[in-house]
């Protein structure tokens, strides 16, 4: 069962340092997809004077096999987990992760708008 939390692509507008100093857009992405199995059911935090947040964690798995070649894949396979801390802030969206995620469920999880190694889905 995949579960779906997204957000909206945002444009950047840097400025050019250019000699003439002209403003140009430029075009940006920043997305991440993850998708992985639950590690804990999820719970919800509130600090005094904010807002509440649904906080779960996410493994993803990256599997390989050494000694893989383009024609042959001999080898012992190995598996490298990355657990992935996911915050969701949006109102309603964060009560329905609430109600549904749960532990060893497969979710997809997509945001966009990451900033300092944490995004806000």
């Amino acid at each position: 069962s995949c579960f779906c939390l997204m957000s909206q692509i945002f444009r950047q507008v840097v400025r050019n340092m250019s000699t003439d100093q002209s403003l140009v857009l430029e075009r940006s992405i920043n997305k991440v997809q993850l998708l992985g199995r639950v590690g804990q059911d999820p719970v919800m935090r509130q600090v005094e004077g904010r807002n509440p947040v649904t906080i779960f964690s996410l493994a993803t798995n990256e599997m390989w096999r050494s000694g893989e070649t383009e024609t042959s894949s001999t080898g012992d396979v190995s598996q490298k987990t990355t657990w992935h801390r996911i915050s969701v802030f949006k109102p309603g969206l964060r009560d329905v992760a609430y109600q549904y995620v749960k532990k060893g469920y497969e979710h997809l999880v997509s945001s966009t708008g990451l900033r300092h190694g944490e995004g806000q889905v």
